[in-house]
């Protein structure tokens, strides 16, 4: 396979770096890389060594072409990428890729940023899924659910992405789990339990609020048979069930979305949807990062 029919894309975030050697013409990923070296790992300087250690074996001198995507293109990351205002399209996002510096045929591609009087908001990667999963899924129109450390809910409208919402509900979960009264119990690995995800997805819509709901997990814990194990998922219940109804309240127009994430994210998240009277269709986040950055790469003139 000669280098011209072959890509490299990189989703490089805050704790992980991921790597894919992809074929073209058909989108297959040939080999795949990952480690734990993100952004706080490494210094600015150190970026494109480590990047050439990873690949440089797949990009035969330079000639196969790195397309990244993450927080690698933000200020703290190898070099920034200034974000996109809305209304965005996958061709915009392609026509204002930035030349990572310090290694030749590397780009990095731009987030996007949504700020008026009333919302403001910024997005890195989560973009270049969104248009992965109108790929996958064969659709111009969708609305998006990407769970995460902050979890995104992404609107795509005539192949534009024209609104979006972060909402912190896996940094919140990290927070309370491991550093709250309520989240004692919950310190140690357990496996995710269903009956006591659905009870806390249940709690965060009582009238007394998703405050109450989280301390909860307490009381519960303490006078109502909710085991140390079942903690965390009646916490994760919680908050990813108020995450699920602030966006129904927010899109009382919303029937279905795709639902792009890893496999241990989209088992709870498709539960709570469920529970809200969503139609989800799954979407590995893998795929849709792939889709997206070979779509970017195929509208990129260097």
């Amino acid at each position: 396979m000669s280098a011209n029919e072959r890509l490299i894309v990189i989703d490089w975030g805050t704790s992980n770096f991921r790597a894919f050697l992809v074929d073209r013409q058909s989108g297959a990923c040939l080999e795949t890389r990952r480690s734990e070296a993100g952004l706080k790992a490494l210094a600015t300087d150190e970026f494109p060594h480590y990047c050439q250690a990873q690949v440089g074996d797949w990009r035969e001198g330079g000639r196969v072409p790195v397309y990244l995507a993450g927080m690698v293109g933000s200020k703290r990351g190898w070099s920034e990428a200034p974000q996109l205002d809305l209304p965005v399209t996958g061709a915009d996002l392609a026509a204002h890729v930035v030349a990572a510096p310090g290694l030749e045929n590397t780009w990095i591609v731009p987030g996007v940023k949504q700020v008026d009087d009333t919302h403001c908001d910024v997005m890195r990667g989560e973009e270049v899924q969104a248009f992965g999963a109108l790929a996958l899924a064969d659709t111009l129109d969708a609305d998006c659910c990407l769970p995460g450390t902050h979890s995104k809910w992404a609107r795509l409208r005539d192949g534009r992405l024209t609104a979006f919402t972060t909402l912190m509900t896996g940094e919140l979960y990290h927070a309370v789990r491991f550093h709250t009264l309520p989240g004692e119990p919950a310190r140690d690995e357990a496996p995710f339990d269903e009956a006591a995800f659905r009870q806390g997805v249940a709690r965060a819509q009582s009238e007394d609020g998703v405050l109450h709901a989280l301390f909860e997990a307490r009381s519960r814990h303490l006078y109502q048979g909710l085991a140390a194990g079942q903690v965390g998922s009646f916490l994760s219940g919680v908050l990813i069930g108020e995450e699920v109804r602030a966006m129904r309240a927010t899109r009382p127009d919303l029937e279905r979305l795709l639902l792009i994430g890893a496999e241990a994210l989209r088992t709870p998240y498709t539960l709570a949807l469920n529970m809200a009277g969503l139609e989800v269709t799954p979407l590995d986040s893998d795929a849709a990062t792939l889709a997206g950055l070979a779509m970017i790469a195929a509208r990129h003139h260097a």
